[in-house]
């Protein structure tokens, strides 16, 4: 039986496979995984994390209340690889190619490097410049709203007002584990007289926990948007009279045939604005590699000097992976950077509700400021407020793929990096004042 045979008697289709086919290709992937066949480097973890991503989205995407208000199948993607990891259903063999694929093979940076590059060259040049110069002011807020509520009820009841702000507001808001939780235990602990991996010990299980409401609370605001439009620009953040998509360069896609050769120039792209921001960052490494990369591509856009043939191909060849691997990335955030067990151990009444203050802090205060400087609220509150309270790369991508926003990758990055180098500053301020 031929595959066109297959799908012309079956209906049902997972990643646009007929179900028989995928059955088959899973069963032989499977087979390898468990027989400890399956290949190292990014074979085997192509097929294995395709396999698992579109299977755990199909779960997602039709749990009742998970597809509603959780994030859908980002989210059980996520936490559903972490399980399997966790609990050993899948051989060690298996979640070292896949970690490993992530970690050290640099699979993390290459979709990254992908969705800043095509984002910031897809977009239209005035609004780029529009949304970056209000963009700061809505990060202050959801900050200043996040440390203040967690503060506040820290103090009322009775975990301390100092301890919730320094040791579950601040690392959550401070911008993932690397760039934030890590640098910030040794700040804690040098100026507390501390060791750093007890101050990290501290943090840890608020960053996870951090990362694991704001995934759910992208979902939910995904949900609320559907509901009330007036909130939500549908993955818009800059409010305009007309419709931005009208000005998007993204509806001028729609007009350009695919052209293979152009996302070709698109990928080297991609990658040599990465290894650009890497020189930089040599030079200034109080910075983020993914800020130097995104202020480039933004300077580069909003000066003109890419012909609009390689603006389309970055923007093509960001699409295809977007549209191709997204699941696989989630796949790969569950196995490499989310530790079930913390997440598990961190669950006591106290310490959730102070968590959960922090996010609801961070989204109530970058809406409110993001819709004053111009912004929809919904899109300002995912940006500005959960991609600072989430697990840096990783978590802007879970984020923005519960809430279906994608597209919003640049603006999340610069939260991420940028607003995560603000918050060391602020933390060290902090550290003085109290």
């Amino acid at each position: 039986m031929t595959t066109a045979t297959l799908n012309e008697k079956q209906g049902y289709k997972i990643m646009g496979i007929s179900l028989p086919l995928f059955a088959l290709l899973t069963a032989v992937i499977l087979a390898a995984t468990y027989m400890e066949v399956l290949p190292k480097g990014m074979i085997g973890a192509f097929a294995l994390m395709m396999v698992i991503g579109a299977i755990l989205n199909e779960i997602g995407s039709r749990l009742p209340i998970v597809k509603d208000y959780l994030g859908g199948g980002a989210l059980v993607i996520i936490f559903g690889s972490a399980a399997l990891v966790t609990y050993n259903v899948l051989p060690e063999s298996a979640s070292t190619i896949m970690a490993n694929f992530m970690r050290g093979e640099g699979f993390l940076d290459f979709y990254i490097a992908a969705l800043i590059t095509g984002s910031i060259l897809g977009m239209n040049r005035n609004l780029l410049v529009k949304a970056s110069v209000r963009y700061l002011p809505a990060i202050i807020g959801g900050v200043v709203v996040a440390l203040g509520l967690v503060g506040l009820v820290g103090a009322l009841i009775g975990y301390g007002a100092k301890e919730a702000v320094l040791y579950i507001g601040v690392p959550i808001m401070g911008g993932g584990m690397g760039a934030g939780a890590v640098p910030l235990a040794n700040i804690f602990g040098g100026s507390l007289g501390v060791e750093p991996a007890d101050m990290l010990s501290v943090m840890v299980p608020a960053v996870a926990l951090g990362n694991a409401f704001a995934i759910i609370v992208a979902g939910l605001l995904n949900r609320i948007g559907k509901v009330k439009q007036q909130l939500t620009g549908n993955g818009e953040l800059l409010r305009t009279k007309e419709k931005q998509s009208k000005d998007h360069v993204e509806e001028k896609e729609e007009k350009i045939e695919l052209n293979y050769q152009m996302m070709g120039k698109g990928l080297l792209l991609a990658v040599s604005f990465f290894v650009f921001g890497l020189i930089v960052e040599k030079f200034v490494p109080q910075v983020h590699a993914y800020a130097w990369m995104i202020i480039t591509v933004a300077l580069v856009k909003i000066a003109g000097l890419l012909p609009r043939e390689y603006e389309v191909g970055a923007f093509q060849w960001f699409q295809f992976i977007m549209s191709n691997l997204t699941g696989v990335l989630l796949v790969g955030i569950g196995v490499a950077f989310t530790n079930l067990q913390q997440v598990i151990d961190a669950f006591s009444l106290q310490y959730i509700l102070l968590v959960a203050v922090t996010i609801i802090g961070a989204v109530v205060g970058s809406g409110y400021i993001g819709k004053f400087v111009g912004f929809y609220p919904i899109e300002s509150a995912i940006t500005a407020g959960l991609c600072m309270a989430n697990m840096g790369g990783t978590g802007d991508v879970a984020v923005l793929s519960a809430s279906d926003r994608m597209k919003l990758m640049p603006f999340a990055q610069i939260s991420s990096r940028i607003g995560g180098a603000f918050m060391l500053i602020l933390a060290s301020t902090l550290l003085g004042l109290l």
